[in-house]
């Protein structure tokens, strides 16, 4: 969420001045919260602290637009009529529209219900995949007329182009040079539907024909139940945790990895995918409308959850070199340029049916 807001600002500010003027507002948290617990801390900034702020600039901007869906709630506050809201994906409602597989307090759907009918109040929606956009027309969320598809870009840093300079600092943390070994890499959290065991349980499987094999995971520690799915695979000396990088240090990562593995159940956009290519790294990825979506033939798809065939496509890609036409080609196609240019227009029809009489 913070990569589009910085992007957004910033092709906004570069590309679109003087025709639009754009401020970014993150309103600071009151100081007698800062010391409160994390989840204290956060329901009161977005549920009190949040919307006390925005009500004092609802006046002051022709247009509000919230860039992460999560915080839809925000469209209470704010002229509706003029307020867009970005949505990544609809895992934030699952507890909603899929109550079986998302038990939760009654609380919890209350606050839950107050995000939705945010977002269902904004002027218009701006979703990052088509598969978003009619996951939303399929549960009768909101008209097709207020919904738009706007592909994210990938940040300037990541591509094949080596930066010395990263790539050094990445070789320093890592304790080794780059081509030393094969490697695998997951970029992001370690959420439930990142499905992480799939991604240790190839992982394991794969270095039986490559023993050499590393696993690099950027974004974060593993859970306790997957360090311990790690230990029984006798996996824990063979991968390198590293947290949420730069973007320079981040497209070092992908330029030295040998595939990137996307195994999610599920996602809104997948972003990793589409760096790993501009970066000329292959792709492996769940079949999942979003990822395919994103990947287009430039990845290669498995079943979610079928380690075999997972196995079996990592240790054939392992053996060829990438296909940097194909990757080249679908990298062309997310822009961050195109990406402010069609959120400029969406602004002016937004305002445009504000005039009208």
């Amino acid at each position: 969420m913070d990569l589009v807001a910085d992007m957004l600002y910033s092709r906004l500010r570069s590309e679109h001045a003087p025709h639009i003027e754009v401020e970014r507002i993150c309103p600071r948290l009151p100081f007698a919260t800062k010391e409160a617990p994390g989840r204290l801390k956060r329901f009161f900034g977005r549920f009190v602290a949040y919307p006390h702020e925005l009500r004092r600039l609802r006046d002051r901007f022709d247009l509000f637009h919230i860039v992460d869906h999560s915080y839809a709630h925000l469209v209470h506050s704010l002229p509706a009529d003029r307020t867009i809201v970005t949505c990544h994906d609809l895992d934030t409602f699952r507890c909603l529209l899929d109550p079986g597989s998302e038990p939760r307090s009654f609380a919890f759907r209350a606050m839950t219900r107050r995000i939705l009918a945010g977002l269902q109040n904004a002027s218009h929606v701006t979703c990052d995949t088509a598969a978003t956009h009619d996951a939303i027309l399929a549960h009768s969320l909101i008209p097709r007329h207020r919904l738009t598809i706007v592909h994210n870009g990938v940040h300037p840093a990541l591509t094949s182009t080596p930066d010395p300079v990263a790539d050094t600092e990445l070789e320093r943390m890592l304790k080794r040079r780059a081509g030393t070994c094969p490697e695998l890499l997951h970029v992001g959290s370690t959420i439930s539907r990142k499905r992480i065991d799939v991604l240790l349980r190839v992982f394991a499987e794969v270095r039986r024909h490559e023993p050499s094999l590393r696993l690099l995971r950027v974004g974060g520690a593993f859970t306790t139940e997957q360090r311990s799915l790690a230990a029984s695979l006798n996996l824990s000396d063979s991968i390198d945790v590293l947290p949420r990088l730069t973007p320079e240090l981040l497209g070092a990562a992908y330029r030295r990895a040998s595939v990137l593995l996307q195994t999610s159940e599920s996602e809104g956009f997948g972003l990793p995918v589409i760096e790993a290519m501009a970066c000329g790294t292959p792709v492996i990825a769940s079949d999942i409308a979003p990822l395919r979506e994103i990947g287009g033939r430039a990845a290669i798809f498995c079943a979610v959850g079928d380690i075999p065939l997972w196995t079996n496509a990592v240790i054939e890609q392992l053996q060829r070199s990438p296909d940097s036409t194909a990757l080249s080609a679908q990298t062309a196609k997310f822009c961050w340029s195109n990406y402010a240019a069609t959120m400029a227009d969406t602004y002016r029809r937004v305002l445009e049916q504000v005039s009208e009489p």
